[in-house]
């Protein structure tokens, strides 16, 4: 039976991780991350790895992968269930399909602030949404910051929905986002967070969605120069490791990976400010025209997303008490 191309493609990664060593013995823990080696979760995952060497006296050490060097946040996703690789770094939007309950963290304009989020994640609603990955082998450790995200494009000034019509806008790989560009007007189309660069460059699409760091590190700035300020999600990022990686551990280094990945929530967030902050100023400069929007007509477009992925049930009573919070 021949392998798929997506299949053959993680056999191979997972040969480049497993030529590092399997996470056994003293090997250190092999994290990965699409993100180059200064972003904020990559330094926080570092700051991870300092601690724990420290606090395990080397018995538990990690050794990084970033730039995605062990391909995309869905290959690292299934790399790290299949303990090719030990811990990675995804967008939520990549854990949408696969587990339902990180819509809540997805949907657009729902959160207001970057403070409203943190006391949802931060809080018992967090601390549940934290725990619905160990059915399918994989752990949740944190959530690390990852908004607000804005529209962007090669084409033209956009300041409301009716004006993205027409134009193909990169999005992740998650169904709220499709549908979420889809009501705002646009044609959206899944990419991987790698290829967008070049798919701008070479107008397979004409624009994409992201923070304020990602658009200044990836370049994508230098060909999509007209950015919509919309604020449209606040979707955070999730810090997950193998369970059997975590199972494999001395009962105490269990407990100490888990509280010191909780306690780089805040080294991440100091950092993850000062990026973003730089990264906004950065793209300015260089000539970005950055504009306000009718946020108001923004989210109106998108009240029956929210509306399809909520349904009834359990979604509709954490959803409701997530508004609470605002």
């Amino acid at each position: 039976m021949t392998l798929s191309r997506r299949a053959f493609a993680l056999s191979g990664l997972a040969g480049v991780a497993a030529c590092s060593g399997p996470a056994t013995g003293n090997a250190p823990l092999k994290a990965a991350d699409v993100h180059p080696a200064d972003y904020p979760t990559v330094t926080a995952v570092a700051w991870i790895g300092t601690e724990l060497q420290r606090l395990t006296e080397g018995r538990v050490r990690i050794r990084q992968y970033p730039a995605g060097q062990l391909g995309s946040e869905d290959d690292s996703i299934g790399l790290t269930r299949f303990e090719a690789i030990d811990i990675c770094r995804v967008s939520v939007a990549a854990l949408n399909n696969a587990f339902p309950q990180t819509v809540l963290l997805s949907l657009p304009y729902v959160y207001r602030s970057a403070e409203h989020i943190r006391s949802v994640i931060d809080g018992p609603i967090g601390h549940d949404l934290l725990n619905v990955f160990e059915g399918r082998d994989l752990v949740g450790l944190a959530y690390y910051d990852a908004g607000p995200r804005n529209i962007y494009n090669v084409r033209r000034t956009v300041t409301e929905p009716g004006q993205l019509r027409g134009l193909k806008i990169r999005a992740p790989q998650s169904d709220v986002f499709l549908d979420t560009l889809r009501a705002m007007g646009a044609n959206p189309t899944p990419l991987g967070f790698s290829a967008t660069f070049s798919s701008l460059q070479t107008h397979l699409v004409d624009g994409a969605e992201n923070n304020w760091p990602s658009y200044n590190s990836s370049r994508q700035f230098e060909v999509a120069r007209h950015l919509s300020v919309t604020e449209h999600s606040y979707l955070p990022d999730a810090l997950l490791i193998s369970r059997a990686t975590l199972s494999r551990l001395e009962p105490r280094d269990r407990d100490i990976v888990r509280d010191v990945a909780q306690r780089s929530v805040p080294i991440m967030r100091t950092a993850w400010e000062e990026r973003q902050a730089e990264a906004r100023a950065s793209v300015i400069a260089a000539g970005v025209e950055a504009v306000e929007v009718d946020r108001e007509a923004f989210a109106a477009t998108t009240r029956p997303v929210i509306q399809k992925y909520l349904g009834s049930g359990e979604l509709r009573g954490l959803y409701d008490r997530i508004v609470a919070t605002a």
